[in-house]
């Protein structure tokens, strides 16, 4: 699995900047207490190519291919007070002057409960989502935070939109593996 700092929605990555110069700095976190967006909103917009209002001109990222682009939406500092956290994919079109249109949510992920938003937990797993048939295709794209309660515990994600995530599931004993211990399989 690749993170890229330039298809990152939360946080900012070491080094990453649009003119390719390398930074040597430390990654940041946005600390999340309310309600919100991502940080980051990713452009899908190429250059040269005419843009009119409806996102022509924006990159295909694969929505229902094989492989598609994938979220990772990962918690680096855990929560506490509040009550849970959902995370939402939205996209928006281009307004006709090269900025975002109105954010639509094309999928909400599960509210998570704060006593689950632990270091290392994984929020919102999936595949970029196709939009609904009354949504133009979006240019930009986000990542909205839905939080409830009051978060006092400086908590954070990072988000990314990736090409592969690394999907195996770790056992209670937090070693990778596809079968519970005590599985024999005959050869």
């Amino acid at each position: 699995m690749i993170l890229d700092g330039l298809l990152q929605f939360t946080g900012s990555a070491r080094g990453a900047t649009v003119t390719g110069t390398v930074t040597p700095s430390t990654p940041t976190n946005d600390v999340m207490t309310a309600s919100g967006s991502s940080s980051n909103i990713i452009d899908l917009g190429i250059v040269g190519i005419p843009l009119p209002a409806q996102g022509g001109g924006a990159r295909d990222i694969g929505i229902g291919d094989d492989p598609a682009m994938k979220l990772l939406v990962q918690v680096v500092v855990g929560f506490a007070g509040g009550t849970s956290l959902q995370i939402n994919a939205q996209g928006a079109p281009d307004n006709g002057a090269g900025a975002p249109g109105a954010f639509a949510i094309y999928a909400s992920g599960p509210v998570v409960p704060v006593a689950s938003l632990i270091v290392g937990a994984r929020l919102f797993d999936i595949d970029w989502p196709r939009p609904a048939l009354d949504f133009p295709l979006p240019r930009f794209i986000q990542l909205g935070y839905v939080v409830v309660g009051t978060m006092s515990g400086g908590g954070a994600v990072q988000g990314y939109l990736v090409l592969d995530r690394h999907d195996l599931p770790e056992q209670a004993n937090a070693v990778l593996g596809g079968y519970p211990a005590g599985i024999n399989v005959a050869n």
